[in-house]
C-alpha cells in the first residue's frame, strides 16, 4: 500500500533503500533515542530493513522533492496492545528533516489510514524520558497520557529506560477532525 500527504509518500521498504536508511540511521541521535542501536553499514542498514523494516503496516517515509527515504513509520501490535483493533505508532526521521513538520504529516495520514482503513479503536504511542522531539509530535497529534514505566527493558540496546506511555482513541481522533 502507497500513503500520500502534500509532502511526501509513505510506501514499503525496499533492500534498494539500504544506502538511504544508512545516511540517517548511523547518527547516534536517532536510533538510540527511540531505543535501537546505531546503524553500522550498509549491509546493516539492508538487513535491518529485510529483517524488521519489510513487514506489513511499516512504510518508509519518502520525501516527493528527491524521491528518496529519509525515515520510518509504523503500526505495529505491541504488549501494550490488548486487541487486535489496537496498534502501536513508531516513528523516526533523519536529523536533517528535524523541526520541518514531517513526522507530524505522515503521522497524521498514518492515522487516517488506521482509523479509516483499518478499522482500529486505539493507536498507542510511547517516548523515553529525554525525547522531547518525539514528546512534542505525540502532544501535536492529539495523543493523550496514559502511564509511565519504570526500568522498561529496552533490549537492543540492553539497558533500562523509564518509558512514557500515550494513547489516541478513534474517538479523539475523530474529535479533532471535526
Amino acid at each position: 500500500m502507497i500513503l500520500e500527504t502534500q509532502r511526501i509518500i509513505l510506501r514499503p521498504w525496499e533492500e534498494s533503500d539500504a544506502q538511504e536508511c544508512y545516511r540517517y540511521a548511523k547518527d547516534p541521535r536517532v536510533g538510540p533515542s527511540a531505543g535501537w542501536p546505531v546503524h553500522t553499514s550498509v549491509e546493516n542498514s539492508r538487513q535491518v530493513i529485510r529483517d524488521v523494516l519489510m513487514v506489513p503496516e511499516t512504510y518508509a517515509i519518502v520525501l516527493k522533492e528527491t524521491g528518496l527515504p529519509i525515515g520510518s513509520i509504523s503500526l505495529h501490535q505491541t504488549a501494550n496492545c490488548e486487541n487486535e483493533d489496537e496498534a502501536e505508532l513508531g516513528f523516526w526521521i533523519g536529523v536533517p528533516y528535524w523541526g520541518q513538520g514531517l513526522v507530524p504529516e505522515a503521522s497524521r495520514e498514518l492515522l487516517r489510514h488506521a482509523f479509516e482503513d483499518l478499522g482500529l479503536f486505539r493507536v498507542w504511542c510511547g517516548y523515553y524520558d529525554g525525547n522531547v522531539q518525539s514528546k512534542r509530535v505525540q502532544e501535536k497529534l492529539g495523543f493523550r497520557y496514559r502511564r509511565t514505566v519504570e526500568d522498561f527493558p529496552v533490549r537492543q540496546l540492553g539497558e533500562t529506560r523509564t518509558l512514557h506511555e500515550n494513547l489516541l482513541t478513534r474517538e479523539d481522533w475523530l474529535e479533532q477532525k471535526g
